[in-house]
């Protein structure tokens, strides 16, 4: 049925949910009811999607406006969604989004237009083509181990792989790892009807083998001689979102398990090793290569973030040794929600073009939120795939390749030039494994194997995998042997551009519109809120734009200078004019950079920075100005310049300290403001930063830069909680973390629930019994016995009255009752049996409510009619309803 929420306020009459008219002209709809598809109930916020949503790997999310409510579960149907306990305060502007894209309404039209996308040109074919077999035959199999407890899992975790290696290889081999991201974990028949997120699976159905979709890629691997072993995760899918870093530790845990499981099956505990293990060659843990694919991209960078710097002793459920190394990590899709990577673990992030499931490519942050971060040895590459969805990536996320239901993540009411199926810029399934066959293994190449002449496939340097096929590759990286020459930020002059920031509030100082709905740049996307440090240059026009770092900037050695650069998508060709300036006065012209924009429209995310590099002159040993003059009309976007030269040195993990975020549960109090300190843990050996932010159900989100000491260090974030007498709910002042210097951060969310601790209001209602003659509203005031501080939700539900015929569908206003109720009150029939549901909103101050029901005179004989209702009220929580009131009307022929 359709509910509709409105807004009651004090003093004021409201029919059951509508403004009484002050004419006989037939009420308005309410102006503060709840979108179509939206409803209170239970122990939930409801909203019904008009198409299936499938389970994913990015969070499904209510917002009401520019406030986060909560995550959404999703229903078995793939269309309802439910939030089981929201963030106190006014339900209004709901939205829904899903990888930062409004789902729930269509998005709007773009300010401006985006040219027609087109195929660009291929690029030059890499005479290393690292996608070829090699000289290995491969033998595979299976093995299932006891499950795995973990903290905030009631259900235990499997450990269940597949196995695919070389036969005959000599030595010790390296060990590739896979992990599959959130999934549906269950299906019973062919149709996505018979689908679901349990586990373990119920009776009649069978578990997806998410597990088994990366065999191409394996198998490639394998026959370059690596073990390879890609693990499920089925049951941390089924519960992650019940966590608050949606999985990303327990993954860790899992992937650990695993690698200290193949330690001893590599060592002295061979013999008890499963019989795929033991019938290939032993692993070589010191060289580790881990893939991920959507949230198991997340998992694997935490992985090797719990690697190096161990979680505090009784924080992680993994308590052995650290046996391994990890080398590199390649990464499909991910998920970023913590934004914290491991900087100094080099990594490869592919980020398909034509994403419908994390679609705003938040993936990129494993990119550039290691920038500064440590010493900037490792690599850290970026792989834009034109034309690739999210699923096809697994061969059992595919249709027509998977054991169980599967569809095309990428979705549009109407078809879209780039992303449709059948369009020429869109990859088939086919093409997109091979891409990502190819690329996993160009990173092992590079990463594990060392091979440098792998490395202008990743870093920008304009070239292709012929194994890749037709598939459109575009490059761009940080890290290796690179010097910073500008980073936009504090501390850095601008003339003729502006100094934008990549996530903002306010539009004036934003560097990209979000269009209403969303950001367009991987670049841009929001970790938790404002971040006043982090900056790109925006360029207009053909104006010349000077930058200037605080100080001069060595990039002695550098060959080059290398440019991340963004232009509008589909853009045409734009010429960017650049010339330094070094620390004694030398002006050097080092030429024109050419780029055209990439292929989108207004269904992807397509603002993305190409990297373009210009020789350095022999001398430059500073940069002291950097000049760019653009000949478009359009904007561009400066992410970063370094100084460039060739090469990969070996990467050399720093002693960066750890940041973990704590938890801390208070009781309101019945007066004045209490203070808590938030403890936000770190230990380390050397000086770091981290961002902090603290959110407020009152107000916006702040941030702060806090400075780490050497050694163990407690930052104790104060967080004021108001006491008073009055019910309002329970709040949450949630703390993130995100590393600025010298550090990483492991446990990235926690903060302070203060719990209600005042009784909710009570209700009375009169009259106990309303009379009113036929064409008049019956009216009813509901009173409170005190007001409360936040919102609290009514719920009206007509019923049987105890004596007499019942007020029927016909006998009230008709328009009034279809947009209450959504039908049709023909035909007639009594008011308790229509499924008639009306919520209000009792506004914070609120004392007294008045209701009515709208009535027409008919001009039937009918005697007297009755209507009996009760009203039920949602905590500020949401929790179950509570009976609170109930009145009767009697209506005169």
């Amino acid at each position: 049925m359709r509910r509709l929420m409105v807004a009651a306020i004090a003093a004021s009459t409201l029919i059951l949910g509508m403004p009484v008219p002050a004419s006989a002209d037939p009420p308005a709809p309410a102006t503060g009811s709840l979108p179509p598809g939206w409803s209170v109930a239970g122990r939930t916020l409801t909203w019904t999607s008009e198409r299936p949503i499938p389970p994913g790997d990015a969070a499904v999310e209510f917002w009401s406006g520019d406030r986060l409510l909560g995550r959404a579960e999703g229903g078995a149907d793939l269309r309802t969604f439910t939030l089981g306990k929201a963030t106190p305060g006014a339900l209004t502007d709901l939205q829904v989004r899903v990888g930062g894209r409004r789902v729930d309404a269509a998005a709007p039209k773009r300010a401006q237009r985006l040219a027609a996308p087109s195929i660009p040109a291929a690029a030059p074919a890499h005479p290393l083509d690292p996608g070829v077999p090699g000289p290995y035959a491969t033998t595979s199999g299976e093995y299932t181990l006891p499950g795995l407890r973990l903290t905030g899992f009631p259900t235990p975790i499997e450990m269940q792989a597949v196995v695919v290696a070389p036969t005959g290889a000599p030595g010790k081999r390296p060990l590739a790892l896979f992990l599959h991201g959130r999934h549906w974990t269950c299906f019973a028949g062919d149709d996505m009807s018979t689908i679901s997120g349990e586990w373990p699976c119920p009776a009649g159905s069978q578990a997806v083998p998410s597990h088994r979709g990366y065999l191409q890629a394996q198998q490639l691997l394998a026959s370059q001689g690596y073990v390879t072993v890609s693990i499920s995760a089925n049951a941390i899918s089924a519960q992650d979102n019940d966590v608050a870093d949606y999985g990303a530790q327990a993954r860790s845990t899992l992937i650990r398990t695993h690698l200290a499981h193949w330690a001893d099956w590599s060592g002295a505990k061979r013999g008890s090793a499963p019989a795929i293990v033991r019938a290939v060659p032993r692993a070589d843990l010191s060289r580790v290569f881990l893939i991920g694919h959507s949230r198991g991209g997340e998992g694997v960078s935490r992985a090797a973030l719990d690697s190096l710097t161990p979680p505090p002793a009784g924080a992680d459920d993994y308590r052995g040794a650290v046996r391994w190394t990890i080398r590199g990590l390649l990464l499909i899709g991910p998920t970023a929600f913590g934004q914290n990577p491991q900087p100094d673990v080099p990594s490869a992030t592919i980020l398909p073009g034509c994403d419908g499931d994390v679609f705003d490519l938040q993936g990129q942050m494993y990119v550039d939120a290691t920038r500064q971060v440590s010493a900037g040895r490792a690599l850290h590459s970026a792989l834009y795939v034109i034309g690739a969805n999210h699923n096809y990536f697994n061969t059992e996320w595919t249709p027509g390749q998977a054991s169980g239901p599967a569809f095309d993540d990428f979705w549009t009411e109407e078809p879209d030039p780039l992303c449709t199926a059948g369009a020429p810029t869109r990859l088939t399934p086919g093409q997109q494994q091979d891409v990502g066959a190819t690329y996993i293994a160009t990173a092992a190449r590079l990463f594990v194997a060392g091979d440098d002449r792998a490395r202008p496939l990743l870093d920008g340097s304009g070239v292709r995998a012929p194994s890749a096929g037709p598939a459109r590759v575009l490059s761009h990286a940080i890290g290796a042997n690179r010097s910073p020459a500008i980073i936009p930020g504090p501390g850095l002059s601008v003339r003729h551009a502006q100094l934008c920031d990549q996530v903002a509030d306010d539009p004036a100082t934003a560097c990209l519109s979000t269009d209403g709905f969303f950001v367009g740049s991987p670049h841009f996307v929001r970790f938790t809120g404002p971040e006043p440090d982090r900056n790109a240059v925006k360029l207009s026009g053909t104006a010349t734009a000077t930058l200037r770092p605080a100080a001069p900037m060595p990039v002695a050695g550098a060959t080059a200078l290398a440019l991340r650069l963004v232009v509008p998508p589909n853009a045409p060709a734009t010429r960017f004019r650049v010339a330094v300036t070094d620390e004694h006065g030398r002006r050097a012209e080092l030429g024109t950079a050419t780029l055209t924009g990439v292929p989108g429209t207004a269904a992807t995310t397509s603002y993305w920075a190409q990297e373009v590099r210009l020789p350095l002159p022999r001398g430059v040993r500073t940069v002291k100005d950097l000049e760019i003059t653009p000949d478009g009309d359009g904007p561009a976007w400066l992410i970063d310049a370094w100084g460039w030269r060739p090469g990969t040195p070996a990467s050399r993990p720093a002693a960066l300290d750890r940041v973990d975020v704590g938890d801390l549960t208070v009781d309101e109090g019945d007066n004045g403001t209490r203070g808590y300190r938030i403890p936000v843990r770190s230990h380390g050996p050397r000086p770091a930063k981290v961002r902090l932010f603290l959110g407020d159900p009152a107000k916006a989100t702040t941030s702060w830069v806090a400075e780490l000491k050497p050694g163990r260090t407690t930052i104790e974030v104060p967080v004021s909680v108001a006491g008073n007498t009055t019910y309002g709910g329970d709040r949450s002042y949630p703390v993130t973390a995100k590393a600025i210097g010298s550090a990483v951060v492991g446990d990235y969310v926690g903060g302070v629930l203060s719990r209600e601790d005042d009784p909710m209001p009570t209700f009375t209602v009169s009259p106990a019994v309303a009379t009113a003659a036929e064409g008049a509203p019956l009216t009813w005031t509901l009173h409170l016995s005190a007001a409360a501080d936040s919102p609290l939700y009514l719920l009206i539900v007509p019923q049987p009255p105890a004596t007499g015929p019942e007020l029927s569908s016909t006998d009230v206003d008709p328009e009034w009752f279809s947009a209450v109720s959504g039908r049709d009150p023909e035909p007639s029939r009594p008011l308790s049996g229509t499924g008639l549901e009306v919520f209000l909103e009792v506004a914070p101050g609120t004392t007294a409510v008045d209701v009515a029901i709208p009535t027409i005179t008919d001009g039937l004989a009918e005697g007297d009619e009755h209507v009996r209702w009760q009203a039920l009220v949602f905590p500020a929580d949401f929790g179950d309803p509570i009976p609170v009131a109930a009145a009767d009307g009697t209506l005169s022929d």
